[in-house]
């Protein structure tokens, strides 16, 4: 391989010539023809025995050469990029440019490299830093939680649907007198109030009893994610089945006793409002850290491809596929019930897209200006954590994660600390 030239052809892009000598390419051409001929018949030979040269002679000398420059391009690009010392963010754009048995191959590689970076004024940020108060309010709805779980749910027959009662309904929903898809249900349970229905629905069975049939009518709200639908008037035919009433426990030391560790209700409030500071302390640091890494950013300059924004949705993307996956579900049926396309769900990731590339790179660099150093100890002490995670042992973790690139995180993670140890928190 022969790196020719470099040329930079506007910011952050860089044309490269690269050139694979005759016999490299030769070396690479024989290679083909020996994978090649067993799918390849000549008159006069056996499947697999004929020459080259008979082969070429008959579908012309460049019969192997595509599959050839398919099999030394990878190397000679990966090759010529560490020589040019371009750090890429995008699989570069390649063109075989000449091809011939005497000159080898010529390739103009078309590559996106990272930008530069300045990063300004990240030492001494100073912070407004808000720890929410623990109410009595805030316990209250906590003990509120420990009585929904010890709910009991009773059936009525006495009275009519009161809200927060669950009913069980059959309905079916007409538009213009004709039944719409996905509008028909039987034995469905609702609890009222809960808003589950459209507006209107619920409030309309309030005060029917048992065995009621009755009509209710309501519209679709005008952003219904169903267009036939949306801002339309419709009828539903609606039976009362069953009203069922929720019953809360009453707090008082024996409920303690049966739901918590603990033994009174004084007890249960103290552990609660120690736990709700706890969680109040943690959201103002993650918040405080937030607004630093912000004023980190708005500190940074650089000229950022768009391609890095778009690599980053894209594994964002995926990883909230994966998560959908893991609970049975997909894309497209994410789509469907969200009411949401391919482009509009895209566009849901671009703020936090943006962000993370914005301040992963004032971090590195920050990192590079402030020579921040990884140990060995750092990186294995690392792997540890993330072994312990995932309960693997440690020699399988390193085959999943790249050891440089661990030690671009440790040291992003390190920049962070500086920024907070410096920071001036009010």
């Amino acid at each position: 391989m022969n790196l020719k030239s470099t040329n930079k052809v506007e910011t952050n892009k860089y044309e490269l010539e690269i050139q694979v000598n005759g016999d490299e390419f030769e070396q690479a051409v024989q290679k083909a023809y020996l994978k090649q001929r067993k799918k390849i018949n000549v008159p006069g030979f056996r499947v697999g025995k004929a020459p080259r040269k008979m082969i070429e002679k008959m579908y012309g000398e460049a019969v192997f050469y595509d599959e050839a420059v398919n099999a030394v391009y990878p190397s000679a690009i990966s090759d010529a990029v560490a020589e040019a010392k371009l750090e890429l963010v995008d699989s570069p754009s390649v063109e075989a440019t000449e091809v011939s048995k005497e000159n080898g191959v010529t390739f103009k590689a078309t590559c996106i490299t990272k930008p530069e970076v300045e990063v300004a004024d990240y030492k001494g940020i100073s912070i407004e830093k808000k720890v929410d108060e623990v109410t009595d309010e805030a316990i209250n709805n906590e003990i509120e939680k420990l009585r929904q779980q010890g709910m009991r749910v009773t059936t009525v027959e006495d009275r009519a649907a009161q809200n927060d009662d669950e009913v069980v309904i059959d309905f079916e929903g007409f538009k213009d007198n004709v039944a719409f898809e996905g509008g028909k249900a039987e034995n469905f349970n609702l609890t009222l109030g809960s808003g589950q229905f459209i507006p209107g629905f619920e409030d309309a069975v309030i005060g029917h009893n048992i065995g009621d049939e009755f009509d209710i009518n309501v519209s679709f709200p005008e952003e219904y994610q169903v267009k036939e639908l949306a801002g339309q008037p419709v009828v539903f035919k609606v039976k009362l089945n069953e009203i069922k009433q929720k019953e809360l426990p009453e707090v008082n030391d024996d409920f303690v006793k049966d739901t918590t560790e603990f033994d009174t209700v004084e007890e249960l409030n103290a552990d609660l409002k120690k736990k709700l500071e706890e969680a109040a302390q943690k959201k103002a640091d993650a918040e405080a850290e937030g607004s630093m890494m912000d004023k980190v950013i708005d500190g940074m300059t650089a000229e950022i491809p768009e391609v890095m924004f778009e690599r980053r949705i894209d594994s964002m993307q995926s990883d909230f596929e994966n998560r959908l996956a893991q609970q049975g579900l997909n894309i497209e049926m994410y789509l469907q019930y969200s009411g949401m396309d391919k482009d509009s769900f895209r566009k849901t990731f671009e703020e936090q897209a943006h962000r993370q590339v914005k301040l992963r790179l004032a971090l590195e660099k920050i990192a590079q200006v402030e020579n921040i150093e990884v140990s060995a100890e750092d990186v294995e002490n690392e792997f540890a954590k993330i072994a312990e995670q995932y309960k693997m042992e440690v020699e399988k973790i390193k085959t999943y994660i790249n050891e440089e690139d661990l030690k671009k995180d440790i040291a992003v993670e390190k920049a962070v600390e500086l920024i907070k140890t410096s920071a001036v928190i009010k």
